[in-house]
């Protein structure tokens, strides 16, 4: 990997997790890693161009189909694929058609770009994702195996302790604090070669004292009320939190920076 590049260009592929939920902005949209990331390769390159085509809630055939294309077409020098997250968390999942749906969405990205970035998702510590965890690390087993067919840069946040701190994500227990996203666009940044801005980023913060018995428990009740629940009801009926919903930055466009 050549040290401290110069990029051109950044187009991001996934879903919810690219879109940069939950690092919500005072007017009510999300910045997020990507958003960071962008903006620090922007410091480099004048006139950088970044896209992000993430929809929150999307599985893997639906980036595959309407990301994807897209995606290789825009000639973007770095692109970065995050997704599968969504099918290991579905009550049935066919591990095998999302191994193939990935491998398709590799084969088609790595010719398009000079560097394709994967990663291991990270895993949030907690009850309700461990039923989950060995699709989860079977995912990133094909992830590894692709990057190095195709030669790809893994970011490997799965293995980071900080992200699996439950301090670092939001109270849906599904996305990152705007902390969690910083550390993630840490991660890529190093990843693509540059110099370390924070050497630190797999660190959890420092010790707390943990919420008493009656906090959590009133946590847990907002949880399901608010977040569980309505999840649950979405996997029943098909549906799903993106629908209808347009890409985050679906051009290549020219950009200085996220919105603070």
């Amino acid at each position: 990997m050549q040290k401290n590049p110069t990029f051109t260009g950044l187009v991001a592929v996934g879903d919810s997790f690219t879109e940069g939920m939950s690092d919500l902005l005072p007017d009510g949209t999300y910045r997020g890693w990507a958003d960071l990331l962008a903006g620090r390769m922007a410091t480099r390159a004048p006139g950088f161009r970044y896209a992000n085509l993430a929809v929150r809630g999307k599985l893997i055939r639906q980036i595959v189909d309407e990301q994807v294309d897209v995606a290789a077409a825009m000639e973007a020098d770095v692109i970065t694929l995050v997704g599968g997250l969504n099918d290991t968390l579905r009550p049935k999942c066919d591990m095998g058609q999302v191994r193939g749906l990935l491998t398709e969405a590799v084969e088609r990205l790595a010719p398009a770009c000079k560097q394709l970035v994967l990663m291991r998702s990270p895993g949030r510590q907690g009850p309700v994702l461990e039923r989950f965890r060995p699709r989860m690390e079977e995912l990133f087993l094909c992830v590894d195996d692709l990057a190095a067919r195709h030669g790809a840069v893994v970011v490997d946040l799965y293995g980071a302790p900080s992200l699996s701190d439950p301090r670092l994500w939001d109270v849906d227990r599904l996305h990152l604090t705007a902390d969690g996203h910083r550390r993630v666009a840490e991660a890529v940044w190093q990843a693509l070669g540059h110099e370390p801005e924070d050497t630190e980023w797999r660190t959890p913060p420092p010790a707390t004292a943990p919420p008493g018995w009656a906090t959590r428990r009133v946590a847990d009740a907002r949880f399901a009320r608010q977040h569980l629940f309505p999840w649950i009801g979405r996997r029943l009926t098909g549906r799903s939190s993106g629908d209808g919903l347009p890409p985050k930055r679906p051009e290549l466009l020219p950009y200085e920076g996220p919105a603070t």
